[in-house]
């Protein structure tokens, strides 16, 4: 079995990332851009911090824009849809009381603030599960660098290589792989046609199948390295 897993949380964890670019799509009377121009913006900003998406919206929306009106409008657009909680995707609530019961290490590696994470993560009922949250913020280095999940096995006291890595977009699946970790990508927003990243990740639909993918994996791993007799 894998000695942690690990992961993502918008979009993976938590049903936010549709959610995030309805509240994006809202700000459009003052982007002056089409939908479609938006939502194609928007997946490139899926899995990056909120200081990396700033300076690619500057140059998205071009000089004239107001920024600081922009992302009001855009944070209260968010806050009244998640006005009656966060939402959770399939599986995940079940996947992850399985695994507490189990007592294994489990930590979230996100590209959002910790403080804002772990807020989340409680209103939920997810934050519980975890031995800790380390947020965007709270790293050296920020995905797609492999630096968030080389910190988190090496809080943990793990090599990567023992850890399993979960995440939905391209940036994190990047920082889990290169780290190290046996990552599974369940993909959430992606335009269509755009290619996988080819870093050796599985793929899995929902977390209950990629965790059991994981465990499969870490198995036929410990089972290869048994000495015969």
């Amino acid at each position: 079995m894998p000695a942690a897993y690990l992961f993502d949380m918008d979009g993976l964890l938590l049903d936010t990332e549709r959610l995030t670019m309805e509240g994006f799509l809202d700000c459009a009377p003052l982007v002056q851009r089409d939908a479609a121009e938006m939502r194609a913006f928007f997946t490139t900003l899926v899995g990056l911090t909120a200081r990396r998406s700033q300076h690619l919206m500057t140059e998205f929306c071009g000089p004239e824009a107001d920024l600081e009106a922009i992302s009001a409008h855009w944070e209260r657009s968010c806050e009244r849809r998640l006005a009656d909680g966060v939402p959770i995707k399939p599986t995940v609530a079940d996947t992850l009381a399985g695994l507490s019961g189990q007592g294994v290490q489990m930590a979230v590696v996100t590209s959002t603030d910790g403080a804002r994470a772990r807020h989340h993560l409680e209103r939920a009922g997810l934050l519980a599960h975890f031995s800790f949250v380390l947020g965007g913020d709270e790293v050296s280095a920020t995905k797609p660098d492999p630096a968030p999940y080389l910190e988190a096995a090496a809080r943990f006291g793990f090599d990567p290589k023992l850890c399993a890595a979960f995440e939905d977009s391209d940036h994190g699946l990047t920082a889990a792989a290169t780290a190290g970790c046996f990552a599974v990508q369940i993909p959430d927003l992606r335009p269509p046609g755009r290619p996988f990243p080819q870093l050796g990740q599985a793929f899995a639909s929902t977390l209950q199948d990629a965790v059991t993918h994981a465990q499969g994996h870490f198995q036929q791993r410990c089972r290869a390295s048994a000495p015969s007799v």
